[in-house]
């Protein structure tokens, strides 16, 4: 689904932003994919699925 109508950019790069380059927050995410830097409505979409993919991530982290 798309998140940012600005620049076209979907949940799953978002996603994928979050697994493969480390972004953690939505500065991150502007800097990384322009997301939020335009018009700014889709900020709050945006860093709740930051938030989910990182809690996804950690509970399938083997904890020693």
């Amino acid at each position: 689904m798309f998140v940012c109508m600005c620049y076209g950019i979907t949940d799953k790069q978002i996603e994928n932003a979050v697994r493969e380059d480390s972004v953690g927050n939505i500065r991150e995410l502007k800097k990384h994919l322009g997301v939020g830097s335009q018009c700014g409505t889709c900020v709050d979409m945006a860093v709740s699925i930051i938030d989910r993919t990182i809690i996804d991530e950690s509970l399938f982290k083997e904890v020693c």
